[in-house]
């Protein structure tokens, strides 16, 4: 399974770690993905997503309908 979030798509980026003595070794960052069901009030079911913690902000800031709906119009399935 890919790590990457349902709702905002981030995924893992890579970087270096850098040592005090400035050696450079390849690393990755992570996305914050947690497995959520959520009620969806409109469709009168559960849903589960695999979505980051900037995802459930966004959630609890414009409505679990508003997530849908965008991602219904940039071709996501739901």
């Amino acid at each position: 399974m890919a790590r990457l979030c349902e709702v905002t798509g981030k995924k893992t980026v890579t970087g270096n770690n850098v040592s005090h003595a400035n050696n450079r070794t390849r690393r990755r960052f992570l996305p914050n993905l947690q497995n959520r069901k959520i009620w969806v009030e409109s469709e009168n079911r559960w849903i589960s997503m695999r979505i980051s913690g900037a995802a459930l902000r966004t959630i609890d800031k414009l409505g679990i309908d508003a997530v849908i709906a965008k991602m219904r119009a940039e071709g996501k399935k739901v």
